[in-house]
């Protein structure tokens, strides 16, 4: 199994857990061993002690003195699980053995964790002078706190089978150690119990703590999937997006400058025709081209500016609509009824791009199409925005079969939707139209 960050960084955190579980053991055997062996060397005539024998605590026999080397044991104990363990954290910080070992990183530092503990505990605890932890069950709480370590990485990588078979190797190999050795051990039917008690707890906790890893990890996935999703969300509004304000573009295009091309167009055409006719004809003909021309490239200029306009960033919403507003009533003689509150609701930056776009989008439709002379805007907020932009022009009919090619209708009607608001557009032949924007 190829070895992820995750699972070095877990392996990290199991090395120095288990280098703390050793110093705080450390602390302890020397408040236990400490003040026996100073208080032996203080006595000139030590009367015989009772060697503790595993599995039957008090069998007398006639040991040496306790001194400074009865604690060799406790010194071989520490030095060796501390040197395995020192080198299990090495191993998880170096690079280059994980490159080497590739997907048998991962087992092999598993296999020290939970192999090591045994092997150490049963060939050396035995030779402990007495005390409390050098009994059976002393020697199953020395090498517990580990072992559950080794557990719990073996539920983060591996699944249901892996864990029992895990829980019950180590028994047996503990037993198999106990059995080899059996001359230190009198009494072997606790050690049988003690196994067997911790085969059926490390089974028990190692199916919870395997839930927990496969619900995390089911989570991480409906998040990464989640996260996909988003960005694919993304990615589509983006280019709806683009594409929208292109279909604008060519409407604002068609709407300007080709308008604008074909009415000079058609004056060259027929100036053409009275070319060599009608001199004062032909005079008249190409004033209007010019002025078709220059009013032509001044819509373009206005469209091309609107583009890329940022009033909205500039002045905000209301400025912005007033500006646009003002501005139409100017260039084409309106009259212009504005209402605006004053101060503007706060809004979010796409809801205020949508209310000023749609506005400008109105605004122009009715200086390029409705022949209107009034029009007015009123702007309403509250427990939601109204935008209403109504004019007294010539109208159209909505239900024709193609009112949107010179009207941008769909474009506003897809801003509208975008921010979750609706589109009413209210408009009769002869009466005038008026659109009305609720988000």
């Amino acid at each position: 199994m190829q070895t992820t960050n995750d699972s070095t960084r877990i392996l990290r955190m199991a090395a120095w857990i288990w280098i703390g579980f050793l110093l705080a053991m450390l602390v302890m055997d020397s408040v236990l061993y400490l003040p026996q062996v100073q208080g032996r060397l203080g006595q000139t005539n030590p009367a015989p002690l009772q060697q503790f024998v595993p599995g039957q605590p008090g069998l007398p026999v006639n040991p040496p003195p306790l001194g400074s080397q009865r604690l060799i044991p406790v010194v071989l104990y520490y030095f060796a699980n501390l040197s395995v363990a020192f080198l299990f954290l090495i191993f998880t910080y170096w690079t280059w053995i994980q490159a080497q070992m590739g997907r048998l990183y991962y087992p092999a530092l598993l296999l020290a964790i939970a192999v090591a503990p045994i092997l150490i505990n049963v060939l050396v605890v035995p030779r402990f002078p007495q005390g409390p932890l050098s009994n059976a069950e002393g020697m199953a709480l020395r090498q517990l706190p580990v072992l559950f370590v080794a557990l719990a990485l073996v539920a983060w990588e591996y699944r249901l089978p892996h864990i029992i078979f895990f829980s019950v190797s180590t028994a047996a190999l503990e037993l198999i150690l106990i059995f080899a050795n059996a001359f230190a051990y009198q009494n072997l039917i606790v050690f049988i119990f003690i196994a067997i008690i911790r085969t059926i707890s490390f089974i028990a906790l190692g199916i919870f703590i395997s839930l927990l890893v496969t619900q995390l990890r089911e989570q991480r996935e409906s998040l990464r999937a989640a996260n996909a999703n988003l960005t694919h969300y993304a990615s589509t509004l983006e280019q709806l997006t683009v594409s929208r304000e292109r279909n604008r573009l060519a409407r604002e295009l068609h709407d300007t400058l080709a308008h604008s091309l074909t009415a000079i167009s058609v004056s060259l055409e027929t100036a053409k025709a009275y070319f060599d006719v009608d001199s004062n004809k032909l005079r008249g003909l190409i004033e209007t081209s010019l002025e078709a021309t220059r009013k032509g490239v001044d819509e373009t200029r206005r469209a091309l500016k609107s583009l890329r306009s940022s009033a909205l960033e500039d002045l905000g919403l209301g400025l912005a609509i007033q500006r646009a507003a003002e501005s139409a009533a100017a260039r084409f003689h309106l009259n212009l009824t504005l209402d605006l509150p004053d101060p503007m609701p706060s809004l979010s930056p796409d809801v205020e791009q949508t209310l000023y776009r749609i506005a400008q989008e109105a605004i122009e439709n009715i200086t390029s199409h409705s022949q209107a002379r009034n029009f007015s805007v009123h702007l309403k907020g509250g427990g939601h925005v109204e935008l209403v932009i109504q004019d007294d022009g010539v109208g159209f009919d909505p239900h024709a079969r193609n009112p949107v090619d010179h009207f941008g209708l769909v474009g506003m009607r897809e801003r509208a939707e975008l921010t979750g608001g609706t589109l009413k557009i209210e408009s009769e032949k002869g009466k005038g139209t008026r659109v009305v924007l609720t988000i």
